[in-house]
């Protein structure tokens, strides 16, 4: 998959001496690579938006902001599963925050 992006990347540049638009497009094909398309790294984006100091785990089902979907229900649900309680706890702890926010 590098590879081709790669490819895909150098084409735009050579194009892009004609069109400077296409090397807009090279950095954002390059820019969204590196964002979403690697597996297994640990970007800002991968982390989970878990309970803090938790660390993210590896791998496609670490994904946050529903940039690949889950491999497994069950890695779906987890992640639901704790949203939800971060949620109550917030609306626990800061109620009147949340009454703010429901009004919207």
């Amino acid at each position: 998959m590098g590879t081709l992006i790669f490819s895909a990347t150098a084409i735009l540049v050579v194009m892009g001496f004609s069109n400077h638009t296409l090397w807009l497009a090279a950095v954002a094909v390059l820019f969204l690579y590196v964002r979403y398309g690697r597996t297994g790294g640990n970007t800002s984006a991968a982390s989970s938006p878990g309970t803090p100091g938790t660390p993210a785990k590896p791998g496609p089902a670490a994904g946050g902001s529903g940039a690949r979907p889950d491999s497994s229900y069950r890695a779906y649900r987890d992640r639901r599963d704790r949203q939800a309680r971060w949620e109550r706890r917030y609306r626990r702890e800061r109620p009147l925050e949340s009454r703010r926010q429901e009004g919207k």
